[in-house]
């Protein structure tokens, strides 16, 4: 009798391989190889189990991938480009991570978990055709799309003669013409969307030129257009375009009418005048809806290099003017039932909770949220705040499975990730949570993307303070911290407990002290340091009297246990830690 052959199947093959691999491995390989482990684990395979594939074989750039639809594989392949596509719009081109990928439909052979044939051979042939970032597929994939996927064109690019194959292969471009994820809503759900998702809105009219020297009207425009830009960049804020505010450049306004004419809530207005060789810049924010002064400051700055004061005030007013309009929203919100609240409303009272670091206060935060999620499940900051908010019950242990917990995490992170790819919060909560699981790789990466999307967020730039200090480059991190305080001078108080950490790895232990001594409501953790950081300086009756309040507030404490949920990368950070913590006289 004769044996049977290999399996035959007609299947839907993908082939794909990233572009200038072995040139960023020449230039970075630990950074390149930490950037593709990334992407596959968040978006590549996320995105291949969603539609129903099955990755057949990897190589070092490059993977094979096995679908039983071909409106699966397209869909599959046309998500990968665009999030890779929105992951690399801050990142410099020499350090793009892209792939081309190619798709056909034919007869394969399986044997021994791997398959083979024309079909595949095809695939891999038309991933070659592709452009870096493109989809080439083969007649058969197109005519059997149709019109299916209404989110993507087909280019057809004629026949073509491919390496090894001996027929000409009918062969298409896809292009990606739209993302589905943007594609407009219609009617009444429209109008819902539209109602829940409302952020605080912002006009920055021009800056007035009282000077009278025509070069400062270059510089009021310039500083105008910088400053539109910067806070464009907060994902939670709508910004009235140049265009629309320009418009009104010398003409005198009163501020209710046209805060109704762009139906925005809040304005900025300024002037520039030039004293001798000073410039001065004054800015104030109103609160169109009451006419009311929200905040206002002045800036006084040598003439010397004009172009690097429009720099230095447009950092300082982006740095600060975020959170003012934050703070200002929160008075209103609070005003408001929390059954009244509309999406954007829930995720702000919600961190003010999650900012207390009290239980009662994070269950009531995560009830906040889901009505957020609820009102607009597409709203990738109120998934991403969920995550934030079940990671502080997941790091205090105010949960009864912290497994299950961590699940809900990564899935409300993987959530906001597909959803907004660009936004700045979504990267840092992914840093920090990739930093609990000692993933300083992974951290690294999402921490990076976070500090490009927006370099003047205040919690952006303190976390950048405390992953360096993990990293073992406490200096470096004191800067960060304290550049993040600069930006905003209302900063939370954990700011000073980033700081006291990173002073204490450095040896700076006075400093150190000093910097926990400005939390009003010190925690076990806190006292920890404390005592560690007077045993260090030789002070061994501070160093008791905190240690009794480690053991008061937290009675099963052990150094050991304390230590297993400090990140240190560098076994040296650690085991000085350990030393202070011992030397303190606390249980082993």
């Amino acid at each position: 009798m004769q044996a049977p052959g290999p399996e035959r199947r007609l299947a839907a093959v993908l082939a794909t391989d990233m572009v200038g691999y072995s040139r960023l491995m020449e230039v970075d390989e630990a950074g390149t190889l930490a950037r593709l482990k990334t992407h596959r684990l968040e978006l590549i395979d996320p995105s291949i189990a969603k539609n129903r594939g099955r990755i057949i074989k990897t190589t070092g750039d490059g993977m094979l991938v096995e679908f039983h639809s071909v409106v699966d594989a397209v869909s599959c392949a046309a998500e990968i480009q665009r999030r890779m596509a929105r992951r690399n719009a801050d990142v410099s081109p020499a350090r793009w991570i892209q792939f081309r990928i190619g798709i056909n439909l034919g007869d394969i052979l399986i044997e021994e978990n791997d398959i083979f044939g024309d079909g595949v051979n095809v695939a891999a042939r038309l991933e070659v055709l592709a452009e870096p970032g493109g989809i080439c597929v083969s007649g058969a994939v197109r005519d059997q799309v149709g019109d299916r996927l209404d989110d993507i064109a087909f280019e057809d690019l004629g026949k073509q003669n491919l390496k090894n194959i001996t027929r000409p292969i009918h062969v298409f471009r896809v292009r990606l013409e739209r993302d589905a994820t943007e594609a407009p809503v219609s009617g009444k759900d429209s109008a819902a969307t539209a109602t829940t998702t409302r952020k605080p809105s912002i006009a920055v009219l021009p800056l007035v030129n009282m000077s009278g020297d025509p070069e400062q009207e270059f510089f009021a425009d310039g500083l105008t257009e910088d400053i539109i830009t910067e806070l464009s960049r907060f994902r939670d804020l709508l910004v009235i375009s140049r265009n629309s505010t320009f418009v009104h450049k010398g003409k005198a306004v009163k501020m209710q009418e046209v805060a109704r004419e762009l139906d925005v809530e809040y304005v900025l207005e300024g002037s520039v005048r030039k004293v001798g060789d000073r410039v001065r810049v004054t800015v104030q924010l109103i609160d169109a809806q009451t006419d009311r002064h929200v905040w206002a400051e002045r800036y006084d700055r040598k003439l010397e290099d004009i172009f690097a004061i429009q720099d230095e005030v447009t950092g300082a007013i982006v740095a600060t003017l975020p959170g003012r309009v934050e703070a200002a929203t929160q008075e209103r919100a609070k005003r408001k039932r929390p059954d009244n609240m509309a999406a954007y409303e829930c995720v702000l009272a919600a961190k003010v909770l999650h900012h207390r670091s009290r239980r009662e206060d994070n269950a009531q935060a995560q009830i906040l949220l889901d009505r957020a999620i609820a009102l607009d499940p597409n709203y990738a900051h109120a998934h991403a705040w969920k995550a934030c908010v079940l990671g502080q019950t997941w790091v205090y242990g105010w949960c009864e499975d912290r497994d299950v917990t961590f699940q809900h995490v990564a899935a409300a992170l993987q959530i906001a990730l597909a959803l907004d790819d660009n936004d700045s919060d979504v990267h840092r909560i992914l840093a920090a949570v990739n930093l609990t699981r000692d993933d300083h790789d992974r951290a690294a990466y999402h921490q990076e993307r976070a500090l490009a999307l927006n370099p003047n967020y205040d919690l952006v730039v303190v976390q950048q303070g405390e992953f360096l200090t993990w990293l073992g480059r406490p200096e470096e991190g004191i800067d960060w911290i304290r550049k993040a305080m600069r930006l905003n001078p209302f900063h939370p108080e954990r700011f000073w407990n980033h700081l006291g950490r990173a002073y204490y790895c450095a040896e700076k232990f006075a400093e150190a002290a000093e910097a926990f001594a400005r939390i009003t409501r010190p925690d076990f953790t806190h006292h920890a340091f404390l005592a560690a950081i007077f045993a260090q300086m030789g002070d061994a009756v501070a160093a008791s009297a905190h240690a009794a309040e480690v053991i008061k507030l937290e009675p099963g404490f052990s150094v050991a246990g304390y230590l297993a949920t400090q990140h240190y990368k560098h076994e040296a950070d650690r085991a000085r830690h350990e030393a202070g913590l011992l030397k303190a006289g606390l249980p082993a």
